[in-house]
């Protein structure tokens, strides 16, 4: 039913109602909201705050961020812990030899995983201005890594981060700076472009990049808004997931900054991964809350799951 004429008719209780002198985007929006259709599924819960969901194997793999533990789950809903760490773990990826490397956050460190255990791959602290976040590994094995730039649990003023390239062990440099709280990144299908996401900047910057893995003329990919981006991922349309948790929106946005869709999971989406074995499925991590404290307590980590056109 539309607001207007008929406002003063008794309506059901169940009545959609769409204020008509809203713009485009945001009637949309009452109608996502409203509706509260149920457009994934549940794969896992009961986790303190998934994050950082990569494919690979046929598994997809997570940081358990305040359990501090990294975890794979089947498609099936089949998981298992792989290793824990003594800080919280951020992003995950791999080696060209397989190896897996974490992201050790509050130490400003990446870690590499091999048969005794965890291991120090690259010092970080001299680096980051601040706990370090999420991660993209390239086929390669070079790391870009992100930080938080400043303390963002304890009320401290915004500051400019800066953007790590970790291009072997021991062998770190910052390839960009001045960014808005960087975190999730994705690399088009060429590997010629680098997407971040700058959170707290409402933005996706793009970088073009160099056969050596270093960034040049940044620009803005998309401006998103009200929206706060946080883990991203790539399609083979070249279409961008953006997990919107202050909006509690999983948003596909276009280069320029077109919304193509809008979904809305059961809890607010920190990151999100494709996968499957043709790529037929994208993987949400969900929480009800990001406070450290709150998220030990109420498990309310899920990871979600819908089907996606091919």
């Amino acid at each position: 039913m539309l607001r207007s004429q008929f406002d003063d008719l008794e309506r059901p209780a169940d009545t959609l109602v769409i204020d008509i002198h809203q713009p485009p985007d945001k009637i949309v929006d009452s109608i996502i909201d409203q509706l509260s259709l149920p457009a994934t599924r549940l794969l896992l819960d009961g986790l303190m705050f998934p994050e950082a969901p990569r494919w690979r194997d046929g598994w997809l793999w997570f940081t358990d961020q305040h359990a501090q533990r990294i975890v794979r789950v089947s498609p099936e809903g089949e998981s298992e812990t792989i290793a824990t760490l003594d800080d919280l773990p951020g992003g995950l990826g791999w080696l060209p030899d397989g190896r897996l490397l974490v992201v050790s956050m509050t130490k400003r460190q990446l870690l590499v995983l091999e048969e005794g255990g965890l291991r120090l791959y690259a010092d970080l602290s001299d680096l980051a201005s601040f706990h370090c976040n999420d991660m993209l590994t390239d086929d390669e094995g070079r790391s870009y890594v992100g930080n938080f730039g400043y303390d963002l649990h304890d009320g401290a003023d915004q500051s400019p981060a800066e953007l790590i390239l970790v291009r072997g062990e021991n062998d770190a440099s910052v390839v960009a700076r001045e960014l808005i709280f960087p975190n999730g990144c994705a690399l088009t299908a060429d590997a010629s472009t680098l997407l971040v996401a700058e959170t707290f900047a409402s933005r996706i910057s793009a970088f073009d990049v160099a056969a050596d893995g270093s960034l040049s003329k940044r620009r803005i990919w998309a401006d998103l808004g009200d929206a706060y981006p946080d883990g991203i991922c790539l399609d083979r349309e070249g279409l961008l997931w953006v997990a919107a948790p202050n909006q509690s929106l999983l948003l596909q946005v276009r280069e320029g900054g077109e919304i193509v869709r809008r979904i809305k999971p059961m809890g607010a989406p920190y990151a999100c991964m494709i996968g499957g074995n043709a790529g037929e499925y994208l993987f949400i991590t969900s929480s009800e809350t990001d406070d450290p404290e709150a998220a030990k307590q109420l498990k309310g980590g899920r990871i979600e799951v819908m089907e996606i056109q091919t």
